[in-house]
């Protein structure tokens, strides 16, 4: 099925668009694969929900592009599961975002003190079960955005 998507309007309401999994895998690729896309994106946390799915929670997070500027305005989402073999992974996400220490040390997670969090954020594409999904796979302070964007990454002078 080609990348395509449909408008509806009501009279006296809105258009609104539907776009096809194509057209969101096609999106998806863009960001995965366009310029930004060898270390990532200046996010900020725009959204966090915990969802408790046995055998796996996890949040789901939506984040506000920020850098670059290209790209800037849209959003990404994504899970960060928080099993016991995933828990790493959710420390380095907070580690580097600039969580509260006293929280994280405490091992508690806030979702209202995570919004407003800033930082860098490398993802992939992958399809499961059918399904395009966005992986976050690595995270770095935003302070070290300068250095890990896509303009400076081939700057020998930027070390």
């Amino acid at each position: 099925m080609p990348c395509s998507a449909s408008s509806t309007a009501t009279p006296g309401r809105k258009k609104v668009r539907h776009e096809t999994s194509d057209h969101r895998l096609a999106r998806c690729r863009s960001l995965c694969h366009g310029p930004g896309a060898r270390w990532g994106f200046l996010v900020r946390v725009q959204r966090v929900q915990f969802r408790r799915q046995a055998p796996k929670p996890y949040y789901i997070l939506v984040l506000a592009i920020l850098e670059p500027t290209r790209f800037a305005g849209r959003n990404l989402s994504s899970r960060l599961y928080c099993s016991p073999k995933a828990l790493w992974k959710l420390n380095w996400f907070l580690r580097d975002f600039g969580y509260d220490s006293e929280l994280l040390g405490r091992d508690e997670v806030d979702e209202k003190q995570l919004v407003g969090l800033k930082g860098v954020v490398k993802i992939s594409h992958m399809v499961f079960n059918g399904t395009s999904l966005l992986r976050l796979d690595g995270f770095a302070p935003a302070a070290r955005w300068e250095e890990l964007s896509p303009a400076n990454l081939d700057n020998p002078q930027v070390a």
